[in-house]
């Protein structure tokens, strides 16, 4: 209990604890690595190294702290009170995989070629493991300590309206976070008026006794009324050290979770929240594209060159053919693709979907369409940066155009690069489908992105396959 008193009375104590655990996790990460490759057979043979545990545990005096700033600029020591497991786990693997990074990159420096691989794999392995196992039972502790009635957050709700309602069903839906609602205060409503589980308790002008005579910690302003002045209550609980959190009226127009950013003292609000925005985030989707198609490009190279031979030999015309679509913030690029059609004048002949029957295929073009072996020469889109190996499927421009018009959201797709293969098309909305569910799936990827969601589509496309019934 005495864990619990020391959280109640001051929160800094806890981060304190919070980063002892990193160290000693960090510590015995990199004590259980060595030991697995020099005492055990877990990576083959028992290893044999003319560096001794001491030399070993030297790079500690650069790791722990390394570890300790990358723990703090990925956000792990920041309170997560509203924040969900897999995000701090998502953090706890950002870190170390940047750690990683700067690790090898520091023996590279120093020549320290003989520090066993095994050993920094096993590392990071283990502290990212055991961190996620850390974060996990501090979570439940927290939770546990809050159905005891501790390190519980008292907040006054102003606004009884929609939005105090949203809210107040927010923290009701999330009682693990410790947030209770003490009551509202609504000038339009009637004291004792029920809201949820929480009641009007008094007037806008009952702040200051309420403050006085409360343990309140926070006030969430949720309206904004003409007949009071946000200011007046803000410098009010400053006035008296309590916090206050304003919910801005208008967000309830937002069409997705906004994204805030600040100009010197002005606060920029983005109204759709889109994660490869994030400059981390877009360099290891970059990373993770340029990796695979360039390793893709090398296994499938066998099947490439007689497919390329093939289709020069089944039809005239060249066999790469190049069509204009519409990728990232709406720029228009070529993609590549086999030609799996007879040679013909695009400029000559109406826009059209390809059907079951189209007369413009070629036997071998129906073959390869069906298998998206005509996709494989978009690899190379990928290198060149027009594409990416997972995204929304991209669009010709007269498509884009009539779309846009017809589809509410539609352009969204085009916050991010294209792909080859996507969520839409791992559950089924691939070719002659309704696009309604294809952008209707596009949006969510768009705006739900996570290293997990890519790589969970990335085998969904292996594990549901390339031929497609749809794909004409």
């Amino acid at each position: 209990m005495r864990c619990i008193k020391i959280i109640k009375e001051n929160q800094r104590y806890f981060n304190y604890i919070l980063i002892l655990a990193d160290v000693t996790v960090i510590i015995l990460s990199l004590i259980l690595a060595w030991y697995l490759r020099f005492q055990t057979s877990v990576f083959g043979d028992i290893g044999v190294s003319g560096w001794g545990f001491a030399n070993y545990m030297i790079p500690l005096v650069i790791i722990i702290p390394l570890y300790l700033v990358l723990y703090y600029i990925f956000g792990l020591y920041r309170p997560q009170r509203t924040n969900t497991i897999v995000s701090e786990i998502g953090d706890i693997i950002k870190a170390n995989f940047t750690g990683l990074v700067i690790l090898t990159t520091l023996l590279f420096l120093f020549n320290a070629v003989d520090y066993s691989r095994y050993v920094l794999a096993g590392f990071v392995t283990l502290s990212t493991l055991f961190t996620g196992i850390e974060r996990l039972a501090v979570r439940s502790f927290m939770r546990f300590i809050r159905s005891r009635g501790y390190n519980i957050k008292h907040i006054l709700l102003v606004g009884g309206d929609e939005l105090g309602h949203k809210f107040a069903q927010r923290i009701e839906e999330n009682q693990h976070i410790g947030y209770h609602i003490m009551g509202f205060l609504d000038d339009n409503l009637e004291v004792g008026h029920k809201i949820l589980n929480s009641e009007v308790i008094g007037k806008i002008k009952d702040l200051e006794h309420l403050i006085l005579t409360s343990p309140l910690d926070r006030v969430v302003i949720t309206s904004s009324p003409p007949d009071y002045n946000i200011m007046e209550i803000v410098d009010l609980c400053e006035k008296h050290g309590v916090k206050t959190v304003i919910i801005p009226e208008f967000s309830r127009y937002f069409p997705a979770r906004p994204n805030i950013d600040m100009l010197d003292d002005i606060p920029i609000i983005d109204v759709r929240h889109i994660p490869l925005d994030n400059m981390y985030k877009k360099f290891l989707k970059r990373t993770f594209d340029c990796i695979a198609a360039t390793l893709a490009i090398i296994i499938l190279s066998p099947i490439i060159i007689i497919t390329a031979l093939l289709v020069k030999i089944s039809s005239p015309g060249p066999i790469i053919y190049k069509q204009e679509r519409v990728g990232l913030n709406r720029k228009k690029f070529k993609i590549y693709k086999f030609r799996s059609m007879n040679s013909i004048d695009e400029n000559m002949i109406i826009p059209q979907w390809t059907t079951q029957d189209d007369p413009r295929k070629t036997r071998f073009g129906s073959f390869i369409r069906r298998t998206s072996i005509d996709e494989f020469p978009q690899f190379f889109n990928i290198l060149k940066g027009d594409m990416s190996l997972i995204g929304p499927r991209p669009e010709r421009p007269v498509f884009v155009e009539a779309f846009r018009e017809q589809i509410p959201k539609y352009m969204i797709k085009h916050y991010v690069r294209p792909g080859m293969t996507g969520w839409a098309q791992v559950n089924g909305w691939r070719g002659n489908t309704s696009i309604e569910k294809r952008i209707e799936h596009d949006i969510y990827y768009v705006e739900n992105w996570t290293a997990l969601l890519e790589v969970k589509i990335f085998f969904l496309t292996f594990i549901r396959g390339f031929i497609n019934k749809n794909a004409y």
